[in-house]
């Protein structure tokens, strides 16, 4: 199995360009950018899904990406607003086995975007709701 290239660039073993580090995130630029000033975030613990990682680091990337944000927005860069995109397994997108966020700072006219399918035209029945919320809180063991 190849080594992941995050934990190289933690380890020092591939090069970066770096925006910000402390002792549990790292924040570099990304080599192939959506855009100008798109920054990836990851743990420097080896941790392949969100869902996974210990819950006072998922709070850390979320202050740290934060704080990212606002340098971009404070930077130069005159950036309009920010993507902060995190993708959670294969079938939403992640192709690195290694949680990280993209930052990806946005122009007016830049040529990216989100586009959510179209929607059924009627809103969701609450009882359908519901019976969804069940299942979501059995998951997590959650009782309200």
């Amino acid at each position: 199995m190849p080594e992941c290239i995050f934990c190289m660039i933690i380890r020092g073993k591939r090069p970066c360009t770096k925006v910000y580090e402390n002792d549990d995130m790292m924040a570099f630029m990304d080599n192939k950018p959506i855009t100008n000033g798109h920054v990836l975030l990851i743990p420097k613990k080896h941790t392949e899904l969100l869902t996974e990682m210990d819950d006072r680091l998922a709070g850390e990337m979320l202050i740290v990406a934060k704080k990212v944000g606002l340098a971009i927005k404070k930077s130069k860069l005159n950036c309009r607003g920010i993507n902060y995109i995190l993708a959670d397994g294969a079938e939403a997108g992640q192709d690195i086995f290694h949680v990280h966020m993209h930052i990806i700072p946005r122009y007016r006219g830049d040529g990216f975007g989100l586009r959510m399918p179209q929607r059924e035209d009627e809103e969701t029945s609450e009882e359908r709701l519901e019976r969804i919320a069940v299942k979501i809180r059995k998951g997590a063991g959650i009782h309200i």
